[in-house]
């Protein structure tokens, strides 16, 4: 089959179009999807410069989202049959086949139907951000309809689906953005006020805007100062959920600490890199959930590009360059 396989730790151009073999069946609950398309994400850019997870299972296939038709299952397969289409997080880390390929396998209880009407572009760029948007909204901070929320990096691929999901639960959502493009692509999502954050103190519009209270939560995609900043403009007890590493000063952390902030990771991975089958499974049931809404017509994924497999390492170098807006999806049938 053709896959694009990553040879070494580098630049996108270790990124190479091959022939491999068909993956195998690992296990009686294992299916075999030939798969039509493969959701891009900043994560797989990170581990192709830094393969933090297995970094000697090289070479291998990257790609931790995907979409197909389920073309064989294992004998004790029963959620799925031949000729079903489905779409997973599964894969892509270096110990199990990505999803940069023409067919993988997953677990049958990792999969789920793809959204009705939705295409196979649309369901694959879908898994690893509708995931994370989920956890850190209502796992991590039980957001709730009276909350006030900041969402930073709100026209990304996680941003974009984390603010029509606070929409959803009713909450009042606030954001920032790159450029007013993007402030009114993310208006017409539902966010109540956008902030260009290149125009503006984000901080002090914030405090103006909810008249020197703060927000009750702010979901962090940017990282770096923008999370250090935020604590001025998060409530008293409030909580801050990052999907980064953060490395603030001293007076930053005094003034979390005083402001008895919560400040929460969120690592959409650890099941995977755990071995933690039920809180995969549990990660399942988020697509399911996110099938219904796009169903019900409450949930939108923008994809912004697709691509053809072979350029995959475009595909890296287009999300490096943090242009685009929403996901970067690569059509592989």
């Amino acid at each position: 089959m053709k896959a694009i396989i990553m040879t070494a730790a580098g630049n996108a151009d270790v990124l190479q179009l091959a022939d491999i073999a068909i993956p195998e069946l690992p296990s009686p609950d294992h299916m075999r999807v030939k798969l039509s398309a493969a959701g891009i994400n900043p994560l797989d850019t990170k581990l192709r410069k830094s393969p933090a997870y297995y970094p000697d299972n090289l070479p291998c296939v990257l790609g931790c989202d995907g979409a197909g038709m389920v073309e064989a299952v294992g004998e004790s397969v029963q959620r799925f049959k031949p000729g079903d289409e489905v779409y997973f997080f599964n894969g892509g880390l270096g110990n199990e086949p990505g999803n940069y390929a023409e067919y993988t396998v997953v677990h049958q209880d990792f999969a789920a139907f793809t959204p009705r009407h939705a295409t196979m572009e649309e369901a694959a760029a879908l898994p690893l951000a509708l995931i994370t948007a989920w956890e850190s909204l209502f796992d991590r901070c039980c957001l709730q309809a009276d909350n006030t929320i900041l969402i930073h990096g709100a026209a990304g691929g996680v941003g974009h689906l984390a603010v029509q999901l606070a929409k959803q639960t009713g909450a009042t959502v606030l954001a920032t953005v790159g450029s007013p493009e993007k402030a009114a692509w993310v208006t017409s999502l539902g966010a109540d006020r956008v902030f260009v954050y290149r125009d503006i103190d984000f901080a002090t519009a914030v405090l103006d805007w909810t008249r020197g209270r703060g927000v009750d939560v702010v979901f962090d995609t940017v990282g770096g100062d923008t999370f250090c900043r935020s604590f001025a403009c998060t409530r008293v007890y409030g909580r801050i959920v990052s999907l980064l590493q953060w490395d603030c000063t001293a007076e930053q952390m005094k003034l979390a600490r005083t402001r008895n902030l919560a400040l929460i990771s969120e690592l959409m991975l650890t099941p995977t890199v755990l071995g933690m089958h039920e809180e995969r499974v549990h990660q399942r049931r988020i697509l399911e959930e996110g099938a219904r809404l796009i169903e019900a017509d409450k949930l939108k994924i923008k994809v912004s590009h697709v691509l053809p497999l072979a350029e995959a390492a475009r595909a890296h170098t287009m999300i490096e360059e943090g242009h685009t807006t929403g996901k970067i999806v690569l059509k592989i049938a």
